[in-house]
């Protein structure tokens, strides 16, 4: 199997250049017409967040930008809150720092300050949602918070094993060996027994569906693979307020805050 090619996904899409700028021209579209509130939860410039509250509140959650822990910021994310700000939920979208600047044990840590800070600032247990190293992270928030902080995780493309990235380029950045991987791959950790939902492109890499399909396995979850999407449109559907996809974090951030029964 070529490492490379299953895990480089800017190379395994060529139109991803066009998807990532309209990222931005979305998430700027939804900055200007529901202003957030700028949440620190640190003293970096990058360890801040923004906060979409709607009017009428019934759950939190916080979204994690993806880019393989080396690119991408929060204003690259503001639109993926769209869907479930619709929907009653505080969406919580940070920045952190990036490798090789930091590492990524580092980049860990700044997540859980930011799943501290923003259950100080709204008192709920949240959904932590997240895509692609996003997803890695709201994994390791489910595994390693509280679940009076955490309770229930959406990974979307997420990655749960990290080894078969130290042969990659994608590693120049990361400077994972062995042990580090394994330190930081939450499959390899006990499952918290609280809802996951694992999500992926049915378009995406044999590695990527695999990874999804057996963590979901493994901690007791459920994943499904949205058919036609690749690494990069799979972010669609959370935009949606009405799509199948936002209304099932919907009702995981429901549930968690006590909006709904559980399930």
């Amino acid at each position: 199997m070529d490492l490379e090619i299953e895990y480089n996904n800017r190379a395994r899409v060529p139109s991803h250049p066009a998807i990532i700028a309209a990222w931005h021209r979305d998430a700027a579209a939804f900055r200007a017409a529901h202003p957030p509130e700028v949440l620190a939860y640190g003293p970096g410039p990058r360890e801040a967040m923004d906060l979409f509250i709607p009017a009428a509140l019934r759950g939190v959650a916080m979204f994690f930008h993806g880019g393989y822990w080396q690119a991408l910021d929060r204003g690259s994310a503001s639109h993926v809150a769209a869907g479930l700000f619709a929907q009653g939920v505080a969406v919580g979208v940070p920045s952190y720092d990036l490798c090789p600047g930091v590492t990524l044990a580092h980049i860990v840590e700044q997540a859980e300050a930011a799943a501290l800070a923003l259950h100080a600032r709204m008192g709920r247990p949240m959904l932590v949602s997240g895509h692609s190293a996003g997803g890695h992270l709201a994994a390791m928030l489910l595994a390693r918070m509280p679940a009076e902080v955490v309770g229930a995780a959406l990974p979307v493309s997420g990655l749960f094993w990290l080894e078969p990235l130290i042969p990659t380029s994608l590693n120049a950045a990361l400077g994972l060996d062995g042990p580090m991987a394994r330190a930081l791959s939450p499959a390899l950790m006990t499952s918290p027994g609280r809802p996951l939902h694992a999500v992926v492109g049915g378009a995406e890499s044999p590695e990527f569906l695999r990874q999804s399909r057996e963590f979901s396995a493994a901690w007791g979850g459920t994943e499904e693979a949205l058919p036609g999407l690749d690494h990069f449109t799979v972010l669609s559907p959370l935009s949606q307020p009405d799509s199948p996809l936002t209304m099932r974090a919907a009702r995981l951030a429901w549930q968690v805050s006590g909006a709904l029964p559980a399930m």
